[in-house]
């Protein structure tokens, strides 16, 4: 349900580390919450998202929810993909990444919760 090998966000965002690479996407929990995500309205490459701001939105049936950035960093990729296939998200949660950032402070990857940590966070 949560793999052993992301790190979370308290927001319900998922990261995953390689080198100073951070992919990230929504947690399982927070396309549960969401309901059928029906627009993903994603950063441009190039821009810059800062740890604990907006950087894009998630639409559904129920809400439309801010995606808050879980680590600093500049945009170097966008899941294109869920442009056309938004639900991707809600059918695979931690295939159905977001986008993919340039850590620009790798300290504040120390901040992230480990899965049982996050899970803890959940109840």
């Amino acid at each position: 349900m949560y793999p052993e090998n992301l790190k979370y966000h308290k927001e319900h965002t998922w990261v995953k580390i390689e080198g100073n690479i951070a992919t990230i996407g929504i947690s399982n929990y927070a396309q549960e919450q969401l309901g059928e995500v029906l627009f993903v309205e994603m950063p441009e490459v190039g821009d810059k998202i800062e740890l604990g701001e907006e950087f894009g939105v998630v639409e559904s049936s129920k809400v439309a929810s801010d995606l808050i950035a879980p680590i600093s960093g500049e945009v170097l990729e966008i899941n294109e993909k869920l442009d056309d296939e938004p639900e991707f998200v809600n059918e695979a949660p931690y295939d159905a990444w977001i986008v993919k950032v340039k850590i620009t402070d790798t300290d504040e990857v120390q901040n992230l919760l480990n899965t049982s940590a996050y899970q803890e966070l959940l109840g």
